[in-house]
């Protein structure tokens, strides 16, 4: 299965760092396979911006519905929270979700979700504060995006801001798009 599509426009000064497919759950006859695509911003000192694109498969075959739209919005949050606490950010807090327009005009409004936490940058033993943001919406079948980026003005250089890199993180969540139908046949 294949990541979602990230416009390559919108990622000058990212560098991919990582591709996966996963069973991210699995019970009894049903089970959601996530294809994750992962960028770091270049030549950013520690804790470094990072985003993600995500694609869920889910078995058998069930279209986007209300219910299993609220299911994985909260499997998302949790499993979220998991990989910020794997990139070593702490005291983690959900600050609120509001919806999004992403740029699919095929697509249902995201719901984006804002994090607050603070990472922890070994080298320096420094406490960073930082916002993640996750996006969920579907596009024929649910999409994920998100990343996170420190808050603290002395991370960026002259002339950019934790506000610049929000903006731009919400612009490469809008434009991520569904591969179309360059997978194998359900």
């Amino acid at each position: 299965m294949d990541p979602p599509v990230v416009p390559s426009e919108r990622l000058a000064g990212w560098r991919r760092v990582d591709e996966t497919t996963e069973r991210a759950f699995a019970a009894g006859p049903v089970s959601v396979d996530a294809s994750t695509v992962r960028y770091e911003r270049d030549a950013a000192a520690p804790p470094r911006p990072f985003c993600f694109a995500s694609r869920l498969r889910i078995r058998p075959t069930t279209a986007p519905n209300p219910a299993l739209t609220a299911l994985v919005e909260r499997r998302a949050r949790s499993g979220f929270g998991d990989r910020l606490a794997e990139r070593d950010i702490e005291e983690i807090e959900h600050c609120g979700d509001r919806e999004i327009v992403v740029d699919d005009p095929n697509a249902s409004r995201a719901t984006l979700t804002t994090f607050r936490g603070v990472a922890r940058v070994d080298t320096e033993k420094r406490r960073v504060p930082v916002e993640a943001l996750l996006a969920v919406w579907a596009a024929g079948e649910y999409l994920l995006g998100g990343g996170a980026y420190p808050l603290g003005e002395e991370a960026y250089p002259p002339g950019e801001s934790p506000a610049d890199a929000r903006r731009e993180l919400l612009g490469i969540v809008r434009g991520i798009e569904s591969p179309g139908d360059r997978d194998e046949p359900n």
